[in-house]
């Protein structure tokens, strides 16, 4: 078992490269032979190694700025497994603690708890299988859903998707498999996986969207994800943004959901009468003049425009990443979500949060679960 000071060192490695210790005690707040000596056993257990010399990143850390050894992670001392439920079959994921996948099998996919619980302890071993010593040094299991997620990281509250209800399947997995294991909402486990690995590694505060067949948001708040008193903050897909319109799943009307996502957009195309199966065959009806895919996609594009202006107003995040999974952002659609959210922020912040777009791939949220244990391993359970 780690200590918290060791987990901090850990962390501040992670989320800023290879450090020297000097750097290190400067940024932990303790002397450079306290440091010394949470590193040395650091070195010790395996999880730690020295990088060589190379410049220090702080003027003040070495005299006359002379080269200084620095710490950095070994990557292949802690393995975590993440497994994505919103694909068939389900993929799962090996990574290191510099999450990189090294590793993956994928199991059929169930709606039922017990068995899922079950195909995980069954494929478990032949995903650990593929890398030497990857079973000893297994240190989490982390899994993605669409749903409500509750704050201990461990009881799904409740997915439409899945048809579940106050469903305890991390405590499930645990008992069959022995590995400590966390759940997490979809586009949460993605904000994680940006904080520790990707593109936000840098920025302490900011928001994901993730625009799939629904919508997912999670925020990112000083460094930390915010998940609410329960679990349910950033859930956008189910704000009203159309009063008194469509049905959504949720049972609620005219939700986010059901003018925006992919699904939405797809339905709303078949209603006109287009023949479209995905948005950049919308985007070529519209550019072709075709009024009712422009009219889809000024509908769409305006309300999601409108909900991220809503965030921006909100928590003045320093970036808005936008995650989807086909076609681009460079047609209409994108287009009047940037007009939208520009119309509908005050006009002091107009322009001033990046809107960044990234189209991802299948393994987007494999990874982000695999994050979820990373991170709870590097600062503790139930500290995120």
């Amino acid at each position: 078992m780690l200590t918290t000071s060791q987990r901090q060192l850990l962390r501040a490695i992670s989320e800023s490269g290879p450090l020297s210790r000097t750097e290190l005690a400067a940024l932990m707040g303790l002397s450079k032979g306290a440091m010394s000596g949470i590193a040395r056993d650091l070195i010790d257990l395996g999880m730690l190694r020295e990088t060589g010399t190379a410049p220090s990143k702080r003027r003040s850390s070495t005299k006359q700025g002379r080269p200084s050894i620095r710490l950095d992670l070994q990557p292949d001392c802690a393995f975590f497994v993440g497994i994505s439920l919103l694909q068939d079959p389900a993929p799962m994921v090996l990574s290191d603690l510099n999450g990189n996948i090294i590793a993956r099998q994928s199991m059929t996919l169930s709606r039922d708890p017990e068995i899922i619980a079950e195909l995980i302890a069954n494929e478990l071993p032949k995903l650990l299988g593929q890398r030497a010593q990857a079973a000893d040094k297994l240190s989490g299991l982390g899994i993605a859903l669409s749903g409500f997620v509750d704050e201990k990281q461990a009881t799904c509250v409740q997915s439409t998707l899945l048809g579940w209800q106050d469903v305890p399947l991390a405590e499930m997995v645990q008992r069959k498999t022995g590995v400590v294991t966390y759940i997490e909402n979809d586009a949460k486990a993605v904000a994680v996986s940006e904080k520790l690995f990707g593109s936000a590694r840098d920025v302490p505060n900011f928001s994901v969207v993730s625009l799939g067949d629904g919508i997912g948001c999670a925020h990112v708040i000083d460094g930390k994800l915010y998940r609410g008193n329960h679990g349910g903050a950033g859930e956008i897909a189910h704000c009203t943004i159309e009063p008194g319109g469509s049905p959504c799943r949720c049972g609620k009307r005219g939700c986010l959901d059901t003018v925006a996502s992919m699904k939405a957009i797809r339905e709303m195309a078949l209603a006109q009468g287009l023949k479209c199966t995905s948005l950049s065959d919308l985007e070529q009806e519209a550019a072709g003049g075709t009024a009712a895919a422009i009219s889809v996609l000024h509908k769409a594009g305006a309300a999601l425009g409108l909900a991220i202006a809503h965030i921006i107003q909100m928590n003045d995040p320093g970036m808005i990443l936008i995650t989807h999974v086909e076609g681009s952002f460079d047609g209409l659609f994108g287009t009047v979500m940037q007009q939208a959210i520009e119309a509908n922020v005050l006009p002091r912040y107009a322009g001033q949060t990046p809107i960044r777009t990234r189209r991802v791939d299948s393994d987007i949220w494999a990874r982000g679960a695999a994050s979820i244990a990373a991170n709870n391993f590097l600062i503790g359970p139930n500290t995120n």
